[in-house]
């Protein structure tokens, strides 16, 4: 296993953080990319950079999970966590597979077959019209898909950490108090 623990915090608490922040920028710029071929030129390698960097996170961080998992009480909620953490790599490869075609079609375009290459220009005609409609949605699929599964993770970690340690009921003042 790798990084367990950073002066004294576990690694997966902070490397949440990277992946709760750069899988959905990644997709948000991946849709922003396909609909809008002006800003896919602008972005150039920088889309399927920050897509590497995005997948490069979810296995650091599942693996820092799993380690946490191991020194924690286990229960249901951990376990549900775990096993959800895990469905996260195959939307950052995807999302990373497409940007990393866009990147070469921009970057590239001379070696690009024609048809995919429209995607990277405001090109018409019905064979480009369907690629770029394809390559839309497809990035919309993905992008949703990652977005969704790293709210789900997010909410079933934040579930196991807290869930049973705090009860916060409204007293007559209107500000919370723990019961505990």
């Amino acid at each position: 296993m790798g990084l367990t623990t950073f002066n004294g915090v576990p690694v997966h608490v902070l490397l949440v953080h990277a992946v709760v922040v750069l899988v959905p920028l990644t997709a948000l710029a991946l849709v922003a990319c396909s609909l809008w071929p002006a800003v896919l030129r602008r972005f150039g390698l920088a889309l399927p950079l920050l897509a590497l960097v995005s997948l490069g996170f979810v296995p650091l961080t599942t693996d820092a999970g799993e380690w946490l998992a191991e020194h924690v009480r286990e229960n249901a909620l951990v376990e549900r966590h775990t096993e959800m953490g895990e469905d996260l790599l195959p939307w950052a490869v995807g999302l990373f597979a497409l940007a990393a075609l866009l990147g070469w079609v921009t970057w590239r375009p001379e070696r690009s077959p024609v048809w995919l290459s429209a995607v990277a220009r405001q090109t018409t005609g019905r064979t480009a019209v369907r690629v770029k409609a394809a390559v839309v949605v497809l990035a919309v699929l993905l992008g949703t898909g990652a977005v969704v599964q790293v709210y789900r993770i997010g909410d079933s970690g934040a579930q196991a950490t807290w869930q049973g340690v705090t009860t916060a009921t409204m007293n007559g003042t209107g500000a919370r108090t723990n019961d505990r």
